[in-house]
């Protein structure tokens, strides 16, 4: 209970951008500017800050990210068996496929900032920089399949990747941040994580499900409920303790990222039911989440 108390502040949060995209009229393109404030500036520097600033111990980060590497993968693998399951449409396919795997790294920060503070943000960061390329090259060499796209383009871009290498090296190189410098990141990537999770509100549609039902809940269903049992049981069982454990099992649990929607769109395929698993994925996700935290307790 205490844990779910802890989360209700940033489910609100959430809630509250839905409530302002709905009932505002400052438009897609303010939405879309927040965005991309957030995702290519104030995450990156909250990321490059933390992780530069923190000892990493790379005793206990070893076992939790070979478990992130396993937690991406068996999500790709059980979205491919949706789809020897299933036979769907080959096109919503490509576009929902992600949906097994892909984590909201707004809501996932939140949630490890939350819990664990700057300590924690770091073994998210950590894991992330991980993950985010698995994740990365499985969504768009699938879309790509479809659509007949390049692949190498769309992995050299992502700026949270590169704020995680940037901020690994930054840290092994043993230099101190200017006190100057960890004031303008911290103050920057303070003010991430609450517009972060206003984006992700504002983000949430409310539509039919119509013909990604049945295919939707199955990966959807991947995310929230079999990946977080394979974080938790894996990770105990590779000795994955403290934060780097509950980051893991955060990654896992957390929601399909807005992203998603973003490089379904971009790439061809069906942005429209890939923005309706988003959104149903990070409603449940506020009841999924408390829960497998309370798990892993």
């Amino acid at each position: 209970m205490s844990t779910v108390l802890l989360l209700v502040p940033d489910f609100a949060i959430i809630l509250c951008g839905f409530g302002l995209n709905r009932f505002t009229r400052w438009g897609k393109h303010f939405w879309e500017g927040l965005e991309k404030l957030i995702y290519y500036v104030l995450f990156p520097a909250l990321l490059f800050h933390s992780i530069a600033k923190n000892r990493i111990d790379f005793a206990l980060a070893g076992p939790a990210l070979s478990m992130t590497c396993i937690v991406v993968l068996s999500g790709i693998f059980l979205a491919f068996a949706g789809k020897w399951l299933l036979k769907p449409d080959a096109r919503l396919f490509a576009s929902v496929f992600q949906a097994a795997f892909r984590f909201n790294s707004y809501i996932g920060l939140a949630i490890i900032g939350r819990l664990h503070g700057e300590p924690g943000i770091a073994a998210f960061g950590l894991i992330i920089g991980v993950a985010v390329p698995i994740a990365n090259i499985a969504s768009v060499w699938v879309l790509a399949h479809h659509a007949e796209k390049g692949l190498f383009a769309e992995l050299v871009r992502n700026p949270l990747l590169l704020a995680t290498l940037g901020g690994l090296l930054y840290n092994l190189s043993g230099f101190g941040l200017p006190e100057p410098v960890q004031m303008l990141l911290g103050r920057m990537g303070g003010a991430s994580i609450p517009l972060g999770l206003l984006a992700v509100g504002a983000a949430l549609r409310v539509k039919k499900a119509g013909h990604v039902a049945v295919l939707g809940s199955y990966m959807v269903g991947v995310k929230l409920l079999v990946l977080p049992l394979v974080a938790i049981f894996g990770a105990r069982a590779l000795g994955v303790t403290g934060n780097y454990f509950v980051a893991v099992v955060v990654l896992a649990a957390c929601p399909v990222a807005t992203s998603a929607y973003v490089l379904a769109n971009r790439m061809g395929g069906d942005g429209e039911s890939v923005a309706l698993l988003v959104s149903v994925s990070t409603l449940l996700g506020m009841l999924t989440i408390p829960f497998w935290l309370g798990v892993m307790q």
